[in-house]
């Protein structure tokens, strides 16, 4: 009996190829485009729709499904995704700085999206992610990406685990390169489509997202150095996050970084290098990704940002989450970025960052 696949395509090269894999592998697939802002915005030029970034579109998502030739359907999630802005916006006015990528994944990529592929009768659900799905112990469990210049694993995290089983990463095992090839080869429109950017609704500086928005969050405060002096002014705490070093816009003697920022105040506190380092940190609403939560402490690796290096690492739960004590103190931990826990390729789960802790913290 064949089995359908419902693979959710942005006309890009990723979705493209992950598309005719399962069509090549024998499988129903039915593609879909999920339309995250208004219609309007489908029709923009190449350059994105004027607050909406150069996100994708309905139109390349639908010619990559006619080349493959497979049926194609719009979701129109404009409402739900309108929420994954508001998070965005309002965690930077709480001093932290957001990743608007791992709740889209969430909850609408592995949320509303399996949801409608329960309601027309889809075995799975299919992205281009680079990641991969494999059965340990009679288990799903989630893996880097083969290619690690492109894993993205770690934006995975907060997938539910009940769902890995109804998942599909058809590129997980291969690179970059060979899906690329694969588009030239079959002759894909995707083929020379650039890559899309990191935020699809940011067309610029992503303070203007929150200008127009919220323009309460963008109050002006003081800036402090590690003395404690008031080194000058700032127009609003959204503009910063942990290990900013440009923006700050203060002549120093020598190099200063953002270490920490107080949303109650309003300050944003500056210092040398040294002073990003966190010997742990706490994280909050954990999600595992394992049958069962882990009973006591666990050794892992832990990475602290999309592109950082996952550090070993002692975990250990707490009343607030899980208290993280690094082996090797760790730069510009930053609170509302992902912490995400692996053993080996495995992700075990993950949570996001509530505040640094110093070694005195750690050793209460």
């Amino acid at each position: 009996m064949e089995r359908t696949v419902l693979v959710a395509m942005s006309g890009g090269v990723d979705s493209s190829v992950a598309a005719l894999l399962l069509k090549e592998q024998g499988f129903d697939v039915v593609g879909v485009f999920m339309r995250l802002h208004p219609a309007p915005a489908d029709s923009a030029p190449a350059g994105g729709a004027p607050g909406h970034g150069a996100g994708p579109r309905a139109e390349d998502a639908r010619r990559a499904a006619e080349q493959i030739g497979v049926p194609f359907q719009v979701l129109d999630l404009a409402e739900e995704f309108s929420h994954v802005v508001e998070y965005f916006v309002e965690e930077y006015g709480r001093g932290r700085t957001p990743n608007p990528c791992v709740v889209c994944n969430r909850d609408l990529k592995f949320g509303r999206l399996v949801d409608h592929a329960d309601s027309i009768g889809a075995d799975f659900v299919a992205t281009g992610h680079y990641a991969r799905l494999e059965a340990l112990d009679g288990h799903p469990a989630l893996l880097r990406g083969a290619d690690r210049s492109k894993d993205q694993s770690y934006a995975l995290f907060a997938v539910p685990y009940r769902r890995l089983g109804r998942l599909m990463f058809p590129l997980g095992r291969r690179t970059k390169a060979e899906a690329r090839r694969l588009a030239c080869e079959r002759g894909l429109a995707a083929r020379d489509r650039e890559e899309s950017q990191e935020i699809c609704f940011v067309a610029g500086d992503y303070v203007d997202v929150v200008r127009q928005r919220r323009a309460d969050l963008l109050q002006p405060g003081p800036i402090i150095d590690e003395t404690g002096r008031e080194v000058g002014r700032h127009q609003g705490i959204a503009a910063f996050t942990v290990g900013q070093r440009k923006g700050i816009r203060i002549a120093f003697g020598q190099p200063r970084y953002v270490t920490r920022i107080d949303p109650a105040t309003a300050t944003v506190h500056v210092g040398p290098s040294e002073g990003l380092h966190a010997a742990g940190m706490l994280v909050e609403d954990v999600t595992w990704l394992l049958p069962a939560a882990p009973g006591g402490p666990l050794e892992a690796d832990v990475q602290i940002r999309y592109r950082h290096k996952a550090a070993p690492a002692h975990v250990a739960p707490t009343g607030d989450g899980l208290q993280v004590r690094f082996v090797a103190p760790q730069r510009a931990v930053t609170p509302g970025q992902a912490a995400v826990f692996y053993r080996g390729d495995r992700v075990l789960g993950g949570g996001w960052i509530a505040r640094p802790l110093t070694e005195a913290e750690l050793a209460r």
